[in-house]
């Protein structure tokens, strides 16, 4: 089952949301991937003069061959809009996202936005959120978050790189993947896990998006 013509187009769509002197956050993955490219080209047609915020080194390196100009995450207080992916979407808008393993950069960005625009083909919604839940945690911490999860009701495992090695993030850290089943209340999740000694992020986003782009088959798309 392929999605990529819709996602092309919802790329397309949303660079509506994209006015001339902004400054904007790239997500990572497919959906963010097709949207930088898209971006890439209306900058060179229409002369925009708008920058760009890569969330990991894979966004960095399409943007830079797409054209879009970046600047730091750190120089910024603020972001006109951003533009992501999902990894699950639930009927209230909630998230689970990280499956990337750019959730820290990702979160920040959604937080420092005045609008989301999150683009997902439709898969990825579900009435209730219950896709395992990525956290980053300081590798010193490992343990101790992993006993506290436990106690929470999940399964932390260690997310591994394709030679069986713990997988770290670019802010030098790794990734508990918690399986909690059906999330009933994503928000109290997310707050008692950012409470725990050594948790960075969690990839639980609550914060309701701006705009859901939801993609079908045969090049077909809706706004929700």
């Amino acid at each position: 089952m392929s999605f990529n013509d819709a996602i092309k187009a919802l790329s397309a769509d949303a660079l509506r949301f994209v006015k001339n002197k902004s400054v904007i956050g790239l997500g990572s993955g497919r959906a963010a991937t097709a949207f930088v490219r898209a971006l890439g080209a209306k900058i060179r047609a229409d002369d925009l003069d708008v920058c760009g915020i890569p969330t990991s080194l894979q966004i960095r390196l399409v943007a830079e061959e797409a054209g879009v100009p970046l600047v730091d995450m750190g120089r910024m207080g603020s972001i006109d809009a951003v533009f992501d992916g999902a990894d699950q979407i639930d009927a209230d808008g909630n998230m689970i996202k990280g499956g990337g393993g750019a959730l820290l950069r990702e979160k920040i960005l959604a937080r420092a936005a005045r609008r989301t625009v999150i683009m997902a083909d439709r898969t990825k919604f579900s009435r209730k959120l219950d896709a395992p839940v990525p956290v980053e945690v300081h590798p010193s911490a490992r343990g101790f978050v992993a006993a506290q999860v436990r106690k929470m009701g999940a399964e932390p495992a260690i997310r591994r790189d394709a030679r069986r090695y713990p997988a770290f993030t670019e802010n030098a850290n790794i990734i508990l993947d918690c399986d909690f089943g059906r999330i009933d209340s994503p928000k109290t999740l997310e707050r008692r896990l950012g409470g725990i000694a050594g948790v960075v992020e969690s990839g639980l986003f609550t914060r309701r998006p701006s705009v859901i782009y939801r993609a079908g088959m045969r090049g077909r798309f809706e706004i929700i």
